[in-house]
């Protein structure tokens, strides 16, 4: 009986994989980020973002330039801060860049920062067990 039951379940779930293949739905249900979710902003728009996202962003004293043409953001500079390259990439992508070109240089000094870094293993934060985990609610 058990054997029987195996059988018969697998018949079903392979029919079920075969019909899902032969019958597609009609509309495609992936989406990839960025493309095709959100209606085109003009350059003026994202340039405008843009700006005024790095007057409120710790990266915006680093003196990053940038250009928008056809909805595709170009960075331009030099940092001592690794993580601000990848920053200025998720910005021009949140103010609706369609796609970012980054040339932004990273110092030696920042690389080799970031290699020790690695070498030495993962940091935990310290908590000091007197204080409250947090607060009450």
């Amino acid at each position: 009986m058990r054997l029987f039951t195996a059988k018969l379940f697998l018949t079903i779930w392979m029919a079920c994989g075969m019909l899902e293949a032969a019958n597609p739905p009609a509309q495609a249900t992936t989406h990839k980020r960025g493309v095709g979710t959100a209606p085109a902003m003009t350059d003026t728009a994202i340039n405008a973002s843009i700006k005024e996202r790095l007057a409120r962003s710790k990266i915006g004293k680093n003196g990053f330039k940038y250009k928008v043409s056809g909805g595709i953001v170009t960075w331009e500079g030099k940092t001592e801060v690794i993580q601000h390259k990848g920053a200025a990439t998720r910005m021009a992508k949140s103010a609706g860049a369609r796609a970012v070109v980054n040339n932004i240089q990273i110092s030696d000094a920042a690389r080799a920062k970031a290699k020790a870094n690695l070498e030495t293993g993962r940091r935990r934060a310290q908590v000091t067990r007197s204080d409250p985990r947090s607060t009450a609610r």
